[in-house]
């Protein structure tokens, strides 16, 4: 199992635990309190190491190596979903993933970003950096769920839209801004969550809904915290002093009006227990979606425009 730094002070106290268990009898109640007073001590630390993490620490766990994307989530929410490929114009973005699939019993349209979990994958899946054609597949897919009527999930875990001569001369910035005007226009309930990183108009092409959510341990911003210290001081040394001034993580995005709601992960991060992270977020998209269905399209379409057009004013 990956460890980062902050938790390696709660993996040496599991570890003594563990010993402490080996060596424990059934009747040597010294030891067994001595391991109850353990488990509680590492039960505080827990709570508190994680409920004051940095920015650039949550921005860590956003890339931990085992926690769950896109499929992931997808498989464990939906019964049967049916994967579509490609965007009738140029090839198959695999780095971009999305299909209809049924929750309890509701059929949704379910896009995002998809990253790898070795070498080859990550080749394949383009380290979730996606191409203008997986933009435009999405788009594509936006629009079948609008003829059928079907609510639209995206789910935003990408470092960015892939930055290549190739996706230039393709038009990445057309097909990005084509789907930010576009999904403004849709006629049926989106709901945005962004699972991991949201970094950059990679995450935005896809992040235009009825409501925005974050998992806890997740960053959206502008930009990276590495790319931002390389700007400002020519260095990536400065990564985690980037993070606290970029304000990226979910509670900044929340006291700033650009999200609206934060879905909470397992004390651990949303690796320690992923069917628990998928019934929250699952929870999540029945609950917003039924109030959202209540809505006529033309109310959605003009709520939604109204709360990105106000993001930003000042009023002095």
């Amino acid at each position: 199992m990956t460890l980062l730094d902050f938790e390696k002070p709660i993996a040496e106290l599991e570890a003594k635990l563990e010993d402490m268990k080996t060596l424990a009898g059934d009747s040597d109640k010294d030891v067994q309190t001595a391991v109850k007073a353990l488990e509680k001590k590492i039960l505080e630390l827990k709570k508190e190491t994680f409920d004051n993490l940095t920015g650039w620490q949550r921005v860590q766990l956003s890339r931990h190596p085992d926690r769950p994307y896109t499929l992931d989530y997808i498989y464990e929410i939906t019964t049967d979903f049916i994967e579509l490929h490609g965007d009738r114009n140029v090839s198959d973005d695999k780095a971009m993933i999305g299909g209809f699939g049924t929750i309890e019993g509701q059929t949704f349209m379910l896009i995002g970003q998809q990253k790898g979990r070795n070498t080859k994958q990550r080749q394949l899946r383009n380290f979730g950096m996606a191409n203008p054609e997986g933009y435009r597949k999405a788009l594509r897919l936006m629009k079948l769920a609008e003829k059928f009527n079907k609510p639209i999930i995206t789910f935003i875990d990408t470092p960015g839209a892939f930055p290549g001569l190739e996706a230039e001369e393709r038009g990445q910035g057309e097909a990005i801004a084509r789907n930010l005007k576009e999904m403004f226009m849709l006629k049926v309930p989106v709901i945005c969550i962004i699972i991991g990183e949201g970094a950059s108009g990679g995450a935005l092409g896809i992040a235009i809904g009825d409501k925005v959510f974050m998992l806890e341990n997740t960053w959206y911003s502008v930009i990276s915290p590495e790319s931002c210290s390389s700007i400002l001081w020519r260095s990536w040394e400065y990564k985690e002093q980037a993070a606290e001034v970029l304000k990226l993580t979910g509670k900044d995005m929340l006291s700033l009006k650009l999200i609206d709601g934060i879905i909470k992960e397992p004390l651990g991060g949303a690796h320690t227990d992923v069917k628990w992270m998928a019934t929250e977020i699952k929870r999540t998209i029945l609950e917003n979606v039924k109030q959202l269905n209540s809505q006529n399209p033309e109310q959605r379409i003009s709520e939604r425009m109204d709360k990105f057009c106000s993001m930003g004013v000042v009023k002095e």
